[in-house]
């Protein structure tokens, strides 16, 4: 049999009829419709709050808390020195420019270039911060460091 559009099928077993509870005595699932005897489970209306146990102290409350977290700590895209040789002599490297290329990722605080590798090219990189071997090495290349506010 060819795969055809007008003769797909899914595959057996694949869709299964869904559980009809309360529809008679016949069916097996009558009376109490699988919700067991009684209890807050059986009730309609029920729902449970994420994460409740029962009344036993939740696990999110039961573990030791540590650290702080600074709500307002920068995140920095990362770049190496040696990720630029990929440009052109004299090329004017900005954010911009590199979130176009996909060497860095949108919604980040800002670039951060770091000095791992050599770099082989002449270059004027803009960005929000420097290593001091970033900024070493690109100043001996023949290029210019400018930092982003």
């Amino acid at each position: 049999m060819s795969l055809e559009l007008h003769n797909l099928r899914p595959e057996k077993g694949a869709n299964k009829k869904s559980k009809r509870v309360g529809r008679g005595p016949g069916s097996g699932h009558g009376k109490t419709a699988t919700r067991g005897e009684k209890g807050q489970k059986s009730r309609s209306g029920f729902s449970q709050k994420p994460g409740f146990e029962g009344g036993q102290m939740p696990l999110h409350r039961r573990i030791p808390k540590r650290g702080f977290t600074n709500k307002f700590a920068r995140e920095y895209s990362v770049l190496n020195v040696k990720d630029l040789n990929r440009f052109e002599d004299g090329t004017e490297v900005t954010p911009d420019l590199l979130t176009q290329l996909g060497l860095i990722r949108k919604g980040k605080d800002g670039v951060r270039i770091l000095g791992e590798g050599e770099l082989t090219r002449k270059l004027t990189v803009r960005a929000h911060h420097f290593s001091g071997s970033a900024r070493q090495k690109i100043e001996q290349a023949g290029g210019s460091v400018e930092v982003v506010s």
